[in-house]
């Protein structure tokens, strides 16, 4: 059995990646969470503007994706673990359930916009915090919060009159 070492990171105190981490893992968890229901959405959604909101589908998964993996790999540059495993992401996740089965596009729609708001309180919570914690990783928040709420508009936009 290999032993594995945490290396703690030289440019940050061992308080500062604990906050990081703190802040940082819900954001990890969500985008997670919203890769795998925005998948299940994208296989599901039917209606009359089917191709617009499954091509979209798959940008926010991509997207969600990316930011998941540019929230995890700050706290791992920092040298502590993140757990997003999909049990633990199944467990922990903030942004709920979503309906399963075919769906139409309206309600497709509006189950994934109030999962997005449901990470984005995560999100900005990290904003606010990371603030007094970490400036670097704080941008990593802000941007992932300046992308969700941009993927979130184009999807209202195939809803709304």
């Amino acid at each position: 059995m290999t032993d594995i070492t945490t290396i703690p990171s030289t440019s940050v105190s061992p308080d500062v990646a604990a906050g990081v981490a703190q802040f940082l893992t819900p954001v990890v968890i969500d985008m997670t969470a919203l890769v795998v229901n925005g998948k299940q959405a994208h296989w599901h959604v039917r209606g009359a503007n089917f191709v617009g909101v499954h091509e979209l589908l798959d940008t926010i998964v991509a997207h969600a994706q990316d930011w998941a993996d540019s929230a995890a790999e700050r706290i791992v540059a920092l040298g502590l673990p993140v757990d997003a495993r999909l049990a633990t992401v199944a467990a922990k996740t903030s942004t709920g359930e979503l309906t399963a089965g075919f769906q139409q596009s309206e309600n497709t729609i509006a189950e994934f916009v109030a999962q997005i708001d449901a990470a984005l309180v995560s999100i900005k919570t990290a904003v606010d915090e990371l603030d007094g914690i970490d400036l670097t990783s704080q941008d990593i928040a802000i941007e992932i919060a300046r992308g969700l709420e941009k993927d979130r508009w184009f999807l209202v936009a195939h809803v709304s009159r």
